[in-house]
């Protein structure tokens, strides 16, 4: 639909400001509104007919009491207004794709009319290659110590703050990456520069699996592994298989994610693993295990990640990616994979006493941690400490961009079911329901 004849979607004048642009990158949708009311001409009603939202939400959302993270609501978003996919780190919209125009004799026979300009979009990745091309990005000791330092900042932005606002950067680093990889001739500058795009494939993948669009994270895991295997890099092999193991536990498919993650331990040990790494990978063996309600598995495999853990050291040469792997990460991984299985009398104390060390800055580990110390409680029939703890996990949601916390959410709600009397059970699920809209 269109108003007083006006071209639907947000016009490319606006797409192309700088403002705009960063906003798109920062999913910032109550920036991304106003923007489109004081610059574009789109009053909140408007935006939520064409957003199929309700121009209450839309107001909540610019007065910014309320964040948008549901991946149905922003393409929504994208659809509506028109904004590229590229910009909010989605795939190609199919009104992107140029439609193949029909002509009749009676079309040809028209006279034309005037031809109005047309408004173009942003530049795409084909664009961003012939640039980067007509650069000539010479490789040097410098560009690569650079570009691992982005790396490590995208891991703690990832840490705090969730992967969907952080994802268009990534996917962009690994086009850059990959563009000067292909015109890199030495061999020692091609292997670091092979670590790297494996990385950034891997952490494009993680961002789409906390965004819980799995199969685009598969294909981006994959390509990890591929890059990853150009330099034999077992460790890293390894680590992207655990990546994928997890994943398939997030599916419901255990069988494959203990397959994953053995073949992620054959891998580094072929490479004499560290006690860290392995300790990690156990731990994922654990979540597999655990998935299945195997428990004597799951004890089995909780017991090998505490063995290896206490074998580490300060002379072993662990890889960066695996360093957060400390002993308040093993602690609330047994914690979880102990209420996986529903012992959550052993469970609680563990999740509790790791969420009094994890550092305040990890908040969507404090979200999905909180989560779970809300339902081993919920086990343990503690309904009201249940609520009260789940209500910090929900203040934590608000202002992290991750789905996966929102899924975990939701299946909180459907938890408390049999507890619907409780007032302090009808107040919390209020309060899920208005976040996980």
């Amino acid at each position: 639909m269109t108003e007083n004849g006006a071209p639907q979607g947000l016009p490319g004048r606006l797409l192309a400001e700088p403002e705009m642009i960063t906003a798109c990158a920062a999913r910032d949708f109550a920036r991304i509104f106003q923007l489109a009311k004081s610059r574009g001409g789109f009053h909140p009603s408007r935006i939520a007919r064409a957003c199929e939202l309700t121009p209450s939400r839309v107001g909540e959302v610019i007065a910014g009491k309320r964040k948008i993270t549901n991946m149905t609501v922003i393409e929504r978003i994208a659809d509506g207004l028109r904004i590229p996919g590229d910009m909010l780190g989605l795939a190609i919209r199919s009104w992107e794709r140029p439609a193949v125009p029909v002509q009749d004799s009676a079309a040809i026979m028209r006279t034309p009319k005037e031809v109005k300009p047309v408004e173009l979009s942003l530049p795409g990745s084909e664009l961003d290659s012939i640039l980067a091309i007509a650069a000539g990005t010479k490789v040097t000791p410098t560009v690569l110590r650079s570009l691992q330092a982005s790396i490590e900042d995208y891991w703690r932005r990832d840490d705090e703050h969730g992967g969907e606002a952080l994802r268009p950067a990534v996917i962009g680093q690994l086009r850059y990456v990959t563009g000067i990889l292909r015109d890199t001739a030495d061999p020692n500058y091609r292997r670091s520069l092979h670590g790297i795009a494996a990385e950034l494939a891997r952490l494009t993948g993680w961002t789409y699996f906390d965004a819980r669009q799995y199969s685009t994270a598969r294909s981006y895991f994959t390509q990890s592994l591929r890059l990853a295997r150009e330099i034999d890099d077992r460790p890293f092999i390894a680590n992207v298989l655990a990546c994928l193991s997890l994943q398939a536990t997030y599916q419901d498919q255990p069988r494959d994610a203990i397959a994953l993650v053995r073949a992620a331990q054959d891998s580094a040990r072929l490479d004499g693993g560290t006690p860290r790494l392995m300790a990690m990978l156990s731990m994922r063996e654990a979540f597999g295990h655990a998935s299945a309600r195997d428990h004597e598995a799951t004890h089995q495999a909780i017991g090998e990640a505490h063995h290896y853990f206490e074998r580490i050291g300060e002379a072993d040469d662990d890889p960066a990616w695996v360093q957060y792997f400390d002993r308040t990460k093993l602690t609330v991984d047994t914690g979880i994979a102990l209420g996986q299985l529903g012992d959550a009398d052993a469970a609680e104390p563990l999740i509790a006493d790791a969420l009094t060390a994890e550092p305040t800055t990890n908040l969507r580990g404090r979200a999905f941690h909180t989560f779970w110390l809300a339902r081993t409680q919920l086990q343990r029939r503690k309904v009201e400490l249940a609520c009260a703890t789940v209500g910090e996990a929900l203040d934590l949601a608000t202002i992290v961009e991750s789905p996966r916390v929102i899924a975990h959410l939701q299946e909180f709600r459907h938890l408390l079911e049999p507890y619907s009397d409780a007032t302090a059970v009808r107040n919390v699920v209020t309060r899920i329901a208005e976040v996980t809209v």
